[in-house]
């Protein structure tokens, strides 16, 4: 029966996705060139967050901060190749619920297994979390559409899922840099959602 955390939207469309592109470049252009500073206020960091509760509101600025501006193309790029037929399909109020609580729960839970395995020092940032749960969405709803990743191979949208995953996993073993729990998590988050707001079980879907 419907509830709470099923209850849909009326449905509007307005490229919202587009409005996140937008905040993602001004964000980086302020916090690379005028305030330096702002990295930090926005990051997530387990430390500051043990010792600053009140700075528990970088578990969703830290999905506006890239590093470098690779990081940032390669992130809204990303956003910008799957955005458009999924906030279609869903709506723009569901897709930005759906980006922005994954978003959100995968920096949670990356906060929390970095407590957990003492590693009280990261420095969290980019919206690669959000964007792996959109990824996964796009795969359940179109399995079988062919992305080209890198813009030469073509991959069946669930087959890229799956080869993410793996190698996200296999990646998290290393230490190189990138929070590859934080991509599995926003993948884990993005399913729980898909089956819990969504009411759809991708096991069983084609």
């Amino acid at each position: 029966m419907p509830n709470i955390l099923n209850r849909k939207f009326q449905y509007a469309y307005w490229n919202a996705s587009i409005i996140i592109v937008v905040a993602n470049i001004i964000v980086f252009f302020i916090s690379n060139y005028v305030y330096p500073y702002l990295n930090y206020m926005m990051a997530m960091m387990p430390l500051r967050i043990l010792s600053e509760p009140s700075s528990c509101y970088t578990f969703v600025t830290y999905m506006f901060v890239h590093g470098s501006i690779s990081h940032l193309f390669s992130n809204m790029l990303g956003l910008l190749i799957f955005r458009t037929i999924l906030e279609r399909r869903i709506g723009s109020k569901e897709f930005l619920l759906y980006y922005f609580l994954c978003g959100t729960l995968a920096g949670v839970l990356s906060f929390l297994f970095y407590f957990m395995s003492g590693q009280y020092f990261v420095f969290l940032i980019g919206a690669s979390g959000a964007l792996y749960a959109v990824m996964l969405l796009f795969a359940i709803f179109f399995p079988n559409a062919v992305v080209f990743v890198f813009g030469l191979i073509p991959m069946r949208a669930l087959t890229l899922v799956i080869v993410y995953f793996v190698m996200e996993f296999a990646s998290s073993f290393i230490s190189d840099g990138i929070s590859h729990v934080t991509h599995l998590f926003g993948l884990l988050v993005g399913l729980l959602y898909v089956m819990i707001r969504l009411r759809i079980n991708p096991f069983r879907r084609r």
